[in-house]
């Protein structure tokens, strides 16, 4: 098959779907990519055509001008500017996308969940399309709290109207993004999207959570799949480090990822929380442009990107922003985690870190040396968050993500038909494993 992918340019997002890109290629499958145009860059999409989107309004270096402002920002002002460039973002998917996907002869479509404005433009050309959740999956339910709080699960009448709340909110956040689809699609002829649980596609909806690694659902379609990590020895950018300062310390690995890491004081406070530990502290910065600091407390070694997976193979402890990548990598190592959740789906990651206990988090915007000191003496302190993340790791082990994802792909596209999950363990041709 001719298979396309629609995901965004951010590191989080694309590392992983290209993971299931180039399984696909592996399979015998052609994959072309749409994305902005500093996805084409990557290494890790060099197996795939690649086809631009808003060239004009986001040329070759805009994802780097983003990234420098969205590290700066937290709290509301990250979600303000996030969704500014989010509408913006779906302007272009819906100018863009029909004429190239109407010539490009494809047989189905990938996309990413946060893209899903581009479910839209399928349906208008009986493009059968499949939903992938590369970042938290933000399927809406009353019982499970809104992706971006820290809110924990509970199961009670109280919990679910502070979560009918919380979504009212979200709604009224991403409402400019939902009007912008509905006015389209109205334009096709198509009856109007209520919202993010109306986007989805109807065929597969695939997530590289772990069914673990949620809270407990009761209202996902039937044709919802938890399927594993998508993560390969090709996620990831080459990075060199210098393994030579590594003294033999326990590790306590600490990253803010690609993103919101602009915040010199949040480096400061990791550092100065490790200082004085039995342990040695690597910071990776997640850019290759900002800066190093230098005088950091207790003498860190400081990178400005990092080989994650060679890295976790040594920690006993990781400092992390709790992006879904990360955290998953972390449990695939049995590592347990100190989150700093920033924004975006962050804080439900990290809620989720502490409802498996697996770690502690202190948000963002509150962390300073005492209280990331505190987390981290607890967690390192107390053995039982070692030894869940080590059975997480177990069962994680137990996974194939990719390939399972891979199969479900294979069988929705070919058939044009709902995958249910009684049926995820078929292969492409619809027959038994």
């Amino acid at each position: 098959m001719h298979i396309g992918i629609v995901c965004p340019d951010y590191t989080g997002h694309l590392s992983p779907m290209s993971t299931l890109g180039r399984e696909l290629v592996r399979r015998g499958h052609r994959v072309t990519l749409f994305s902005l145009p500093d996805a084409a860059p990557k290494p890790y999409v060099a197996e795939f055509e690649f086809v631009p989107l808003g060239e004009r309004e986001f040329p070759v270096g805009a994802l780097a001008r983003f990234s420098e402002e969205m590290g700066r920002l937290r709290g509301l002002a990250a979600i303000r500017f996030m969704v500014r460039t989010y509408v913006r973002e779906v302007e272009v998917l819906l100018r863009d996308l029909p004429p190239l996907l109407e010539t490009s002869g494809l047989d189905g479509l990938l996309v990413d969940q946060v893209y899903g404005a581009a479910n839209s433009v399928a349906e208008r050309l009986d493009l059968p399309a499949v939903t992938v959740c590369n970042a938290l999956a933000l399927n809406t339910e009353e019982g499970v709290p809104p992706f971006m709080t820290a809110w924990p699960y509970h199961d009670s009448a109280a919990a679910r109207l502070r979560n009918r709340l919380g979504y009212r909110v979200m709604d009224r956040v991403i409402g400019p993004v939902v009007e912008l689809t509905n006015r389209r699609r109205v334009e096709w002829g198509l009856p109007r999207a209520r919202g993010l649980n109306d986007g989805g596609s109807k065929l597969a909806q695939i997530t590289q959570q772990p069914d673990f690694f949620d809270f407990p659902r009761r209202d996902l379609p039937d044709c919802f799949h938890y399927t594993g990590p998508f993560h390969d020895s090709g996620s990831g950018e080459p990075a060199s480090f210098p393994w030579e300062l590594l003294d033999g310390r326990p590790l306590i690995y600490a990253s803010m990822g690609t993103l919101q890491n602009r915040v010199p004081r949040t480096f400061e406070a990791i550092a100065a929380a490790c200082a004085g530990l039995d342990a040695q502290l690597v910071i990776a910065l997640g850019s290759r442009e900002t800066a190093l600091p230098t005088g950091l407390s207790g003498d860190p070694v400081v990178v400005g990107y990092a080989p994650q997976l060679e890295l976790l193979a040594r920690a006993s402890l990781v400092v992390t922003h709790a992006g879904i990548n990360t955290a998953l990598e972390s449990l695939a190592h049995g590592v347990p985690m100190v989150a700093l959740p920033v924004a975006n789906d962050q804080p439900g990651v990290a809620a989720r870190v502490r409802h498996l206990g697996v770690g502690e988090f202190v948000p963002a915007h509150r962390a300073n040396a005492a209280r990331l000191r505190a987390a981290i003496e607890k967690v390192r302190g107390n053995p039982a968050y070692r030894s869940r993340a080590l059975e997480y790791q177990r069962r994680i082990a137990e996974l194939d993500g990719t390939g399972r994802a891979a199969d479900i792909v294979e069988t929705a596209l070919r058939t044009r038909r709902p995958v249910r999950r009684g049926e995820a363990s078929t292969v492409a041709d619809g027959g038994p494993r």
